[in-house]
């Protein structure tokens, strides 16, 4: 089982020749546990999906589906946005690639159980994106 990588929307492509690989690799370092699918793609998209699956209206950056305990070990699905995650960027005075790779990451991570509710379980999960992304050369998100 491996991880699929999507590109919906080829603004992902335009912005970030690159795109699909970033996700791979940030992806890969979060887990080692199974197979998922990293899906590219628009605002309207991911609105669509928040507002079917969470009952909240408009896009946001990332989404993770974990599925259900399952033989093949699939962990689930990313869904990313890209007109939140551009505009995440460009306000935060971040590269696109960097921010991609984080929000790939706080998905996964989502996707083998971790969460944020509380506050220890944010500085835990805070704590392991941190570590990861350190490892592909990204500078600390939450700095």
């Amino acid at each position: 089982m491996g991880i699929d990588i999507e590109i919906e929307d080829e603004a992902w492509s335009a912005a970030l020749p690159d795109a699909d690989h970033l996700a791979l690799i940030a992806a890969e370092a979060a887990t080692a546990e199974g197979g998922l699918t990293i899906l590219l793609t628009d605002d309207a998209t991911v609105a669509d999906l928040n507002l079917r699956f969470r009952d909240k209206a408009g896009p946001t950056n990332v989404l993770s589906f974990p599925a259900p305990a399952n033989p093949e070990h699939h962990l689930g699905d990313i869904a990313l946005a890209y007109g939140v995650c551009a505009r995440e960027a460009a306000e935060q005075g971040k590269p696109l690639a960097h921010h991609l790779q984080h929000l790939v990451a706080h998905g996964v991570l989502h996707l083998v159980g971790y969460d944020h509710q509380t506050e220890t379980e944010a500085e835990e999960m805070e704590a392991l994106e941190r570590q990861i992304l350190a490892g592909l050369d990204v500078p600390d998100p939450y700095a």
